[in-house]
């Protein structure tokens, strides 16, 4: 498990370890879970697609109507600055959060002067080799995908309870993802991840009208799909699709491209990752490390 005391912690420039860093009470981050985030890893120590994470920031920050002044050069500074402190040789997981900042009890954002923005850096930790090739384990979740017309998931909120209550539910059937539906009965996405099914050599993923965050490495593998000559494209979902399925597999930036074994009861394909599976996640490692090349 990830140990909280391995990470450091940049909050408005002032680097600490994660025991010393402190964000006030009344940074509405922490009043109304009103602020945003991306997750990024680093290969070869570059951090991957960070101009592609940084849009998607500035897209999710636009959605609340929340401006952030540092310029795309000066938060690649920063996370920098912080990669810097954390220790030995493995590669990095980066989390960049900004809020509204601190404010009165309100739901005025111009009582927040100044966003907060903090970031959190310690090495990452690769995907279980078994995991990657034996598959991890999905249950539908109960819980439906936020309405766009409630919550838009197009936001990257640090409000994630939609999220964390499906992923509880996944915890205690002893899965390791939840699939969440949206409110027409459509595949949406995972609680942490992009969703993907494979029917005869070609990947499927949700569009973004069934209610998704547009994943970073979800597009990314469109890219990938197109080089290996393996059809990637959007698809409307429904559980039937899930039944027809002979591979499933998962994406995310700190999971890669991963497999997908059993979903509830049932054993999806072989039980073990599928071919197509198998040399997306493949191709996808090869051209990110290419791109992160020195």
């Amino acid at each position: 498990m990830d140990r909280m005391e391995d990470a450091i912690v940049n909050v408005n420039g002032v680097i600490t370890s994660a025991a010393a860093a402190v964000v006030p009470v009344f940074d509405h981050g922490f009043l109304y879970g009103e602020g945003i985030y991306e997750t990024l890893r680093t290969y070869n120590h570059r951090p991957f697609l960070i101009d592609r994470h940084l849009s998607r920031l500035r897209a999710s920050a636009d959605r609340i109507g929340l401006s952030i002044p540092q310029s795309d050069d000066e938060l690649t500074d920063s996370i920098a600055s912080t990669m810097a402190h954390v220790g030995g040789d493995a590669e990095h997981y980066i989390r960049l959060l900004v809020t509204r900042g601190v404010g009165e009890l309100s739901y005025d954002p111009t009582t927040c002067p100044q966003p907060t923005i903090v970031i959190i850096a310690k090495a990452h930790r690769e995907n279980d080799p078994e995991a990657q090739t034996q598959g991890i384990a999905l249950i539908i979740s109960s819980v439906l995908r936020n309405h766009p017309g409630a919550i838009d998931p197009q936001i990257k909120s640090n409000n994630l309870l939609n999220n964390l209550l499906a992923m509880q539910e996944a915890i205690r059937a002893g899965a390791q993802e939840a699939l969440m539906r949206n409110y027409r009965g459509e595949i949406s996405e995972c609680a942490q991840s992009n969703f993907f099914r494979v029917r005869n050599g070609e990947a499927h993923t949700p569009p973004l009208g069934s209610g998704l965050l547009e994943g970073v490495t979800r597009n990314f593998l469109f890219d990938v799909g197109r080089l290996i000559g393996i059809s990637v494209q959007e698809t409307v979902l429904g559980d039937q699709d899930l039944a027809e399925a002979d591979e499933m597999f998962i994406t995310s930036t700190t999971r890669e491209v991963l497999p997908v074994s059993r979903l509830d009861d049932r054993v999806i394909g072989t039980g073990t990752a599928g071919p197509v599976t198998t040399q997306l996640a493949e191709a996808f490692r090869r051209r990110a490390e290419e791109l992160s090349g020195l």
